[in-house]
């Protein structure tokens, strides 16, 4: 796992506070500053917002972005937290519990099937975790944070 702290250029837009935004909305301007990020690292997006459902079931999972680099197909959580300014007991990054790790894992081999990549393909699952604070927004990459095996 490698892990990588950058802070955010001022070109990415102003910085939200928890007062004027929902958390479908953080989730969304979080989502869009991880996609920034990774395309700056070489990366190519291959999809956003993959959901999954079973057959007349409820959803399964979903995955924020879906990016390849080197060869490698990245299935990537972002997290994001505004806290106020003080520093959150629990980090963005701690908020994928197990339960959630399972339902990445499914839903991922849910995208390979899907798109006919075999499942031999490799590929992991980040998440990336963007915390803001004090008006300054961090981002941390965790690669292959997750294992899938």
């Amino acid at each position: 796992m490698v892990k990588r702290r950058i802070r955010i250029a001022r070109s990415v837009g102003s910085i939200p506070t928890r007062s004027i935004m929902k958390s479908k909305q953080i989730g969304g301007w979080g989502e869009r500053i991880a996609e920034n990020y990774l395309k700056s690292k070489g990366y190519q997006i291959l999809d956003r917002n993959y959901s999954s459902k079973s057959f007349r079931g409820p959803l399964r999972g979903e995955i924020d972005l879906i990016a390849q680099k080197n060869g490698i197909i990245s299935f990537i959580e972002v997290k994001t937290l505004i806290g106020r300014d003080r520093v959150s007991i629990i980090s963005p990054e701690e908020k994928v519990d197990f339960g959630k790790q399972r339902k990445l894992r499914k839903t991922a081999e849910s995208w390979l099937m899907k798109k006919r990549i075999p499942l031999n393909t490799k590929w992991q699952i980040d998440v990336i975790s963007i915390r803001v604070t004090k008006g300054k927004a961090k981002i941390w990459h965790f690669e292959n944070a997750i294992p899938y095996c």
